[in-house]
């Protein structure tokens, strides 16, 4: 029996979990919201979802009528369910008569004179003299083909021992060999240093295209006035005063 004296904390004691508890994850938690079942756009396709209804806006009211009016001509026999029966005649030209049945009778056809296709009958061979687009056979004959050979590095299906040959004598570099036909020391150029290191720049002295004239018109030294170049520094604002001018002096026609 109990203590007396100990409160009272209730029936439930920790204990292991019967399912899966989604503290125990390291998941995002409620974050995705699920579809929603009211609405027509992105109802849950899990659920049941009734037609929806729009009320569309006012339209524009017609002024007047658009119909076309009494135009359309109905004929007499017709009537609201359609022709109303009554027989129509109508007047043709007259028809040109009728040819003569030319198709040809029993005695048109002489069956005797089919030939050996209509019966049965024993084959028949002819001989005939060889035709001109006959040409000689060219298939190889016996003597065409030859056993393999037995001797050689080249036997099939027996062991060859190691074959050796014998080549001529090489004129070069032999101990015949004539040296004095070699290339010497000053065949060889030298090659230029521009070649295998930095280039320096090369320079060329050309001549005069045209003869020079006597009387130059290119304008001479004294023709420049760097002085009264002011486009290079400030200058102070000038200032200029007009001429007075009587507002009735005539004008000057030339």
């Amino acid at each position: 029996m109990a203590n007396s004296n100990e409160k009272y904390v209730g029936e439930w004691r920790p204990h292991r979990p019967r399912g899966a508890i989604m503290a125990h994850y390291t998941s995002p938690g409620p974050k995705y919201m699920l579809p929603g079942s009211t609405g027509h756009p992105e109802h849950d396709i899990r659920k049941t979802r009734y037609p929806a209804y729009s009320f569309g806006a006012r339209t524009k009211i017609i002024d007047g009528e658009a119909s076309p009016g009494p135009i359309y001509k109905l004929e007499k026999y017709l009537t609201r369910h359609g022709a109303d029966g009554t027989p129509v005649y109508s007047l043709y030209p007259k028809l040109e008569p009728l040819r003569k049945f030319n198709v040809p009778g029993p005695g048109t056809y002489s069956p005797e004179k089919v030939g050996p296709q209509a019966r049965h009958q024993a084959p028949i061979y002819t001989l005939h003299d060889r035709t001109k687009l006959a040409k000689s056979s060219h298939s190889p004959g016996s003597a065409a083909y030859m056993l393999p050979t037995v001797n050689g590095p080249k036997a099939i299906g027996r062991r060859s021992l190691p074959a050796y040959t014998m080549v001529g004598r090489r004129s070069i570099g032999s101990f015949t060999h004539d040296l004095n036909k070699s290339p010497g020391p000053a065949q060889y150029q030298v090659t230029t240093p521009d070649i295998y290191k930095n280039q320096n720049p090369l320079y060329s002295l050309t001549g005069r295209n045209h003869a020079p004239l006597g009387g130059s018109v290119a304008p001479g030294p004294g023709q420049h006035r760097p002085e009264r170049v002011r486009l290079s520094r400030r200058i102070a604002p000038k200032y200029s005063f007009g001429i007075r001018h009587s507002q009735y002096t005539a004008p000057l026609f030339v």
